[in-house]
């Protein structure tokens, strides 16, 4: 898992919206919030990404981009922006290479069965591409106003 401190790995992946292709390192000069989640349409990955989209608007008061990744295809990606009207890229790590290189992409547990998957984690990496904070094992609930008051704090320094 990536840390405090570290460099933020480049990676180019499809987006949904204008941007056919997202690459981190485009973004240099100003702080990104990455946030990877396990699964288009299910209840807690809606939560989240309906929650960013609600404070979008104070995220880019602060400067601050915000991308959605998950391991799921475009057209998911493209039905559950559509259908929750979010307004921030939603990028496609199909293999999960992405989630795998940032630490994400760990053994699961679930009803006695093991599996690999996203362990839902954020990322606020600043201008200069080093990782500020990072929120392990996500809980969806507040999470998204604690990212953004972490977010708008960093502006500042």
């Amino acid at each position: 898992m990536l840390k405090v401190g570290d460099i933020a790995p480049n990676f180019c992946l499809p987006a949904t919206g204008e941007q056919a292709t997202i690459c981190l390192e485009d973004l240099r000069g100003q702080p990104v919030v990455v946030y990877f989640y396990p699964k288009d349409s299910t209840p807690g990955c809606t939560t989240q990404a309906k929650d960013f989209r609600d404070s979008l608007e104070a995220f880019h008061a602060a400067g601050v981009q915000v991308l959605g990744i998950s391991p799921d295809p475009m057209p998911s990606h493209e039905r559950f922006s559509a259908k929750q009207e979010l307004n921030f890229p939603l990028l496609s790590d199909e293999g999960a290479k992405v989630a795998d290189a940032w630490g994400v992409w760990q053994l699961k547990k679930n009803f006695g069965k093991e599996y690999m998957g996203i362990v839902r984690t954020t990322f606020l990496i600043d201008a200069e591409g080093v990782i500020q904070k990072v929120w392990e094992k996500v809980r969806v609930k507040g999470h998204v106003a604690l990212v953004l008051e972490d977010a708008a704090a960093s502006k500042g320094a």
